[in-house]
């Protein structure tokens, strides 16, 4: 068996997320009584990956149990605010090997690490229609030849990524070249895979089926796969608007981010159908709007 490792991404403030991202990082949420992030990481040791790091950067403090926990790794993304995920895989750009590169806030019901894979690949979920995700084109053999931002009925990138060690070495090089501009620092190194994905080792589709990997992009959506937070949000802004609104919190729902920096929160939401803003600039304001 090939010796692998991991990167997890957990330095972004999850800012679709609101209210709760402005409390916890998602990385650190509970989902069906798990921590998500502890979840995936005894999902790697079980399959033998004991090299882990964790690059972390919004709130980092509160990852910093995971080390004496798990043993794992931790490096500090302090360009978290200001760039995008670039600035994460760039502090790591020498770890790079027979890697798994994953986000600290997806939930796979099976373990997917136990796949011991000689070969890239970006796993991949299939959209019905029109998305606007990340759309995979490949060719007979599986391999992908192209990447759209937005398609239709469509293959697109989700969850977590292997590079083997010939594509990590390509790959090292044209990223720490690339990170010069200014244009990569605000993208994602998906990015950068597009643009020279004719000059990097060829990498493969990885299909999964619907519900083999879950990504959570608002408290509405994890409500779906776990329904204790319909009655339990864990957030004390949203008990906050229900002891102000005098409502339940199953009742507040259709979260939608304004702004999020710093202790700055500012998001719209919907009570029996009417909108409401929050607002904690200058004190907490709640109004209907």
């Amino acid at each position: 068996m090939t010796k692998r490792n991991a990167i997890i991404m957990a330095a972004g403030t999850s800012s679709r997320f609101v209210p709760l991202s402005a409390e916890c990082p998602k990385g650190l949420i509970e989902v069906k009584g798990e921590i998500l992030i502890e979840r995936q990481i005894r999902q790697m040791k079980e399959a033998g990956i004991n090299d882990i790091i964790l690059v972390v950067g919004y709130k980092a403090e509160m990852f910093s149990y995971l080390k004496e926990k798990f043993g794992v790794r931790i490096v500090l993304n302090d360009d978290y605010g200001r760039y995008n995920n670039t600035s994460s895989l760039i502090r790591v750009i020498d770890e790079l090997d027979n890697t798994f590169i994953c986000s600290s806030d997806n939930y796979f019901p099976e373990n997917v690490f136990t796949n011991d894979s000689t070969e890239s690949y970006y796993s991949a979920l299939y959209a019905e229609g029109e998305t606007c995700e990340y759309c995979m084109t490949v060719n007979e053999y599986g391999q992908i030849t192209n990447v759209t931002v937005g398609g239709r009925d469509a293959w697109y990138m989700v969850g977590h990524v292997f590079f083997n060690s010939e594509f990590s070495e390509a790959f090292r090089k044209i990223m720490i070249e690339e990170y010069e501009n200014e244009e990569t620092k605000q993208g994602y190194w998906e990015d950068v895979y597009i643009r020279y994905i004719d000059r990097l080792p060829k990498m493969n589709i990885n299909r999964y089926m619907a519900g083999e990997i879950q990504e959570f992009d608002s408290i509405d959506e994890l409500r779906l796969f776990d329904k204790s937070y319909i009655n339990n949000t864990r957030s004390s802004v949203v008990k906050q608007i229900c002891n102000y609104l005098n409502v339940n919190e199953a009742n507040v729902y259709g979260f939608k981010n304004i702004k999020h920096k710093g202790e700055y929160l500012n998001f719209r939401f919907m009570v029996e159908n009417i909108g409401y803003e929050y607002n904690s600039q200058n004190g907490i304001k709640i109004m209907k709007i």
